[in-house]
């Protein structure tokens, strides 16, 4: 499982590097920057849908797993950590940038799903569970150490925090990989990273603060989707 580690390793590096050289950052990269990561998930978004098969239960996942998310308060939980990680980390060390607790928990939610629930993450977990090969994940961490010292710059250590969600997704995907895979087909799996798409399109929307869809709530989406793909497969085709 060497993917998963060094991952979380860049992770941690890039947090360390934004809060050591934030103060030393041009003013624009640290307000700019964000937008093009924003850009890039947009883009990675676009490339996960355009592998879609049956567009139908994508949709219907998209929606009924959101509808499970607000019932079971995943925004508000995931808003209420990042509040807490901030005022712990504050309690220790000299609070970075002067972000509002709102815009703070916003973009904390966003690189939940950047750094955690990316497609790149998902699948790279899943190959390297299955073939052993973990060059998606290096290629994820390379992406990583280059992202997460910009949001560290002012949002600080609390996005080394998100090393934890991060690694023990990856780690249940790498595991259970030998047991999803066989009972999964190639449409279920282009159906998963369609749906994955139109998440990371929300991701990249709320990071470039251009709306804050709650992409938190749209995550069950992804439990539901193979499912229901597999569903319409059999009975409307």
């Amino acid at each position: 499982m060497l993917g998963p580690y060094i991952d979380a390793a860049a992770l941690v590096v890039g947090t360390a590097a934004g809060v050591c050289i934030g103060p030393r950052l041009n003013s624009n990269l640290k307000a700019r920057m964000p937008m093009v990561f924003g850009c890039a998930a947009l883009g990675l978004g676009v490339a996960m849908i355009i592998k879609v098969k049956f567009l139908a239960p994508v949709v219907l996942a998209l929606v009924l797993g959101s509808v499970i998310g607000e019932l079971c308060l995943l925004e508000a939980g995931v808003q209420k950590v990042a509040n807490s990680c901030r005022k712990l980390i504050n309690k220790r060390v000299k609070p970075s940038g002067d972000m509002s607790q709102e815009e703070f928990s916003d973009k904390f939610a966003a690189l939940l799903i950047l750094f955690s629930l990316s497609g790149t993450g998902v699948y790279g977990s899943l190959s390297e569970g299955m073939t052993g090969d973990p060059t998606l994940l290096i290629v994820k961490a390379i992406l990583d150490l280059f992202t997460a010292p910009i949001f560290a710059s002012t949002m600080g250590l609390a996005v080394g925090l998100l090393t934890i969600p991060q690694i023990t997704v990856q780690s249940l995907l790498y595991f259970s990989a030998s047991l999803i895979i066989p009972f999964t087909t190639p449409d279920m799996l282009a159906d998963f990273s369609a749906c994955g798409g139109l998440i990371m399109l929300g991701t990249g929307f709320r990071i470039c603060g251009i709306k804050q869809f709650p992409v938190v709530s749209m995550i069950p989406a992804l439990i539901i989707v193979m499912p229901l793909s597999y569903a319409w497969s059999v009975y409307m085709t």
